[in-house]
């Protein structure tokens, strides 16, 4: 069997090593159950909140949930292409809030610059720093854990040390930038247009193309990727990079939709962005979920935020809510995977 053959095998549409068709339809169908019970926890969400204070979802409230959705869920489509190579990105809020600033300052000192150079310098600073980190854990191989925890203090401090106490306001942006943050198209944010592009193109490039799918199976089992041809270090770097460009489009993002950026942006927004990405189904072992279900995570994280308040319920116990939906997001994915390993067993077994 030739090298592409084993790739072929290895790498199935859905991104587990499938044992044939019936394993990847399987595969499919689980995690869009999975989506599909996230959509439903989040309506029921709703439906509860909206029957206790019906100004839930008056046009106004409708429109900040998908304003204070936006940023997470762009970080978490970055978030979750990492995380399917089985790693994870602990500096994302670190580059929101070196990329914000950055922003910012490109503003104060170029007033007459356009908008969207602002935004390709945004974003290239945060695949810059994404390069950083992928560069240290695929050419050095140090656990993607200890490399982004050390970035996201590194990263951290330079945007200190560059504002050093200073703060810039909505007074030092341009109007028709700072209007990206409210603007809306039939009544819908133009931030949140911008949040769908990024996720229908991530999630068509994972699914449609051999190198997304190639991340799944790194995902799956990096040994078994390496020895089937894939690159495995070169494909971790490029979900780094493409994690650091989306964390750094979201700092942009940012300084529009606040008007006012200092060294604090995005301040502990990394645990958020993880919790959304496990609550979405995207199993922290790597190797299966979607953009999509990310995406969604971070639309039910952000309207929990918003309803338990109308609901009564005190902040700790809002913390404690996420958390329990972390734990059963884990505990889901452990369950999904031994009922499809069982499953999987039965069909090969039959199939011989």
């Amino acid at each position: 069997m030739t090298a592409p053959d084993v790739r072929r095998r290895a790498v199935g549409p859905e991104g587990r090593a499938p044992t044939g068709e019936s394993g990847a339809g399987l595969v499919h169908r689980l995690f869009v159950v999975r989506e599909l019970g996230i959509l439903l926890a989040l309506v029921l969400l709703v439906g509860v909140t909206f029957a206790v204070n019906q100004r839930f979802l008056s046009a106004q409230n409708v429109k900040d949930l998908l304003l204070g959705s936006t940023i997470l869920a762009i970080l978490a489509v970055g978030q979750a292409v990492v995380i399917i190579t089985r790693n994870v990105d602990l500096s994302v809020g670190s580059i929101l809030g070196l990329s914000a600033f950055a922003t910012g300052v490109l503003f104060v000192d170029n007033p007459g610059v356009p908008i969207p150079v602002a935004i390709l310098v945004g974003t290239a600073l945060g695949a810059a720093c994404g390069a950083v980190n992928g560069g240290l854990i695929a050419a050095a191989r140090v656990p993607a854990l200890v490399v982004t925890l050390g970035t996201l203090y590194v990263f951290r401090g330079l945007d200190h040390t560059w504002a050093t106490g200073r703060q810039i306001n909505a007074a030092d942006m341009p109007p028709a930038f700072l209007r990206l943050g409210t603007a809306t198209v039939a009544g819908v944010p133009v931030l949140a247009l911008v949040a769908v592009a990024v996720l229908v193109a991530a999630g068509y490039l994972l699914k449609h193309y051999r190198s997304g799918r190639e991340l799944y199976a790194i995902g799956s089992d990096p040994d078994a990727a390496r020895l089937s041809g894939i690159a495995v270090g070169r494909r971790v770097f490029v979900a780094f990079l493409a994690s650091g460009a989306l964390a750094g489009l979201a700092g942009v993002l940012y300084a529009a939709r606040f008007g006012t950026v200092d060294a604090n942006a995005g301040l502990g927004l990394e645990l958020n962005v993880v919790a959304a990405v496990v609550v979405g189904g995207v199993a922290i072992f790597g190797g299966s979920g979607s953009v999509y279900g990310a995406a969604l995570g971070a639309v039910l994280l952000t309207t929990i935020g918003s309803a338990l308040p109308v609901l009564g319920v005190t902040p700790f116990w809002q913390r404690a809510a996420v958390g329990a939906l972390i734990l059963a997001a884990i505990g889901l994915d452990r369950a999904l995977a031994v009922r499809m390993a069982r499953r999987l067993r039965g069909g090969t077994t039959r199939g011989t």
